[in-house]
């Protein structure tokens, strides 16, 4: 699949065998919105206002970053945000599924395990995001439901849809798939309500940065070290994300020494994949660690990452929420 993903990014004679296929998704996408907007297919509201936190390609943008800081923003303005999410990974018998403190990423998947334990929201995960909001608001006093990607849920009416965009690779050939990384067409945008570009962008309204501020040990953490213990040392990096690249690049930026692994977004990671016969210490991100707790060493280290987006879009948010029709 590498190969697919790094011809949407740069020039491939593949993107032209592939056009055909891509002009039938996108048919296929827009007569499936057009039966949504008609009523032809069936689409349910929920009790409190919903907020869809997604993007239009495939891969990794920021979402879970951007999910936990919306999450933070709402309590602090007063409001009970609760979550729900598709649970990208999880294999459970039976949803919806609640997300607690002792959920397995087996069971709830990656994403939302983090996403609970950062935002302190209750948190609901499954296939069927009404279900999985319904499930939020029978157990829990919430107000607002952010929803953890499933801007293409069209099922799902929404109140406010917020699109991440990874500013280095934006839109790579800006073809659907499979000839590029397009879930719906650029036009799809000029509907959001709002776009968030995570990472530097001097035309870009909302820009997020990611901040990474210490390594915490995987057997203990209470043990937290700077990144700049690392500095100048070799080290094994981890990365089963959408943009493996991302965290590759902000680690040598610091000025450590790694050795890189790349792994396939959502990757279920084995004990015999991270024994690298060495002492060198291992870096990985928090959405890896997850998985890895069957098997840590003391050698192993994650790196939480919090996100910060200028251009006061809090307030907006807040704004736009307060002027919707109240739900019955």
């Amino acid at each position: 699949m590498n190969w697919l993903i790094n011809s949407w990014y740069q020039p491939h004679p593949i993107r032209w065998l592939l056009w055909p296929l891509s002009l039938l998704y996108r048919a296929v996408i827009s007569i499936r919105s057009q039966l949504y907007r008609l009523n032809r297919l069936h689409s349910a509201s929920l009790s409190v206002p919903v907020i869809i936190i997604g993007n239009i390609t495939v891969g990794g943008t920021g979402k879970t970053p951007t999910v936990i800081w919306l999450a933070k923003q709402l309590k602090k303005a007063g409001l009970k945000p609760g979550i729900i999410s598709r649970g990208y990974g999880g294999n459970a018998t039976q949803y919806p599924l609640k997300v607690t403190e002792k959920s397995l990423a087996s069971d709830v998947g990656d994403e939302p395990i983090i996403i609970h334990r950062q935002s302190a929201c209750p948190m609901v995960v499954g296939p069927n995001r009404i279900a999985a909001g319904q499930m939020l608001l029978e157990h829990n006093d919430c107000d607002v439901i952010i929803s953890d990607d499933g801007l293409q849920h069209y099922a799902l009416q929404r109140d406010i849809e917020i699109v991440v965009v990874d500013a280095q690779r934006l839109f790579g050939n800006q073809q659907c798939l499979p000839a590029g990384p397009l879930r719906e067409p650029l036009s799809r945008l000029k509907s959001v309500d709002f776009i968030i570009h995570n990472g530097s962008d001097k035309d870009a309204e909302y820009c997020m940065s990611l901040h990474q501020g210490v390594a915490i040990n995987l057997v203990d953490p209470t043990i937290h070290k700077p990144l700049s213990d690392f500095y100048n040392k070799k080290v094994h990096a981890v990365a089963g994300i959408g943009n493996p690249q991302r965290f590759f690049t902000q680690l040598t930026q610091q000025k450590i020494d790694c050795i890189i692994h790349p792994f396939p977004d959502h990757h279920p990671f084995q004990a015999e994949e991270l024994d690298f016969k060495d002492e060198y210490p291992i870096l990985m991100t928090e959405k890896d660690a997850v998985k890895c707790q069957g098997f840590t060493n003391k050698n192993m280290w994650y790196i939480p990452i919090e996100a910060t987006i200028n251009g006061k879009l809090d307030q907006h948010i807040l704004n736009k929420l307060s002027g919707l029709t109240p739900h019955g």
